[in-house]
């Protein structure tokens, strides 16, 4: 767990949740990361494992959940603030609406799976037993970029 003292901003954590992007590009992972923080310090933090664990569930907001509800000892997370670089899926929107996490910071939209208002808006349906805040855009361009660069070289690979 990390805590400096000092408040931290949510340009701080996303930058530490792009820290967790970048070891995920360099894994050969989908670069996204995910930290989950409690008042001001870091309860754990984590990238896209799913190809290296061969396992469709390992985003990295349901890792840094799992790993929280472990040190922690509890499956309510009503005090965290979840960052992740990327606009979470349906899944992991679902998984954070069923931890009961108290707020979402995201930097980047996803056209193709976005769950919080792309293509889909869970939070807002009105029918689900919990809602969480959404901060979107922090450090938006950073994050598309990690993606982009990740995805060009993928492309360019394959030719």
């Amino acid at each position: 767990m990390m805590n400096n003292g000092a408040h931290r901003t949510d340009e701080e954590f996303m930058r530490l949740a792009l820290a967790e992007a970048h070891k995920a590009a360099g894994e050969g992972e989908t670069p996204i990361g995910a930290v989950l923080v409690v008042g001001n310090t870091v309860i754990a933090a984590s990238h896209n494992m799913r190809e290296t664990w061969q396992d469709p569930c390992a985003h990295a907001e349901l890792l840094v959940v799992r790993e929280a509800s472990a040190k922690l000892g509890r499956w309510r997370m009503s005090d965290a603030t979840v960052y992740v670089t990327l606009e979470p899926c349906l899944m992991c929107s679902g998984a954070l609406v069923l931890a009961r996490v108290n707020r979402l910071v995201y930097g980047c939209r996803d056209p193709k799976a976005g769950a919080l208002g792309s293509v889909y808006d869970v939070v807002r349906d009105g029918r689900l037993n919990h809602v969480y805040r959404i901060t979107p855009g922090i450090l938006e361009a950073e994050c598309r970029d990690v993606l982009q660069v990740f995805f060009e070289k993928l492309r360019q690979s394959v030719r």
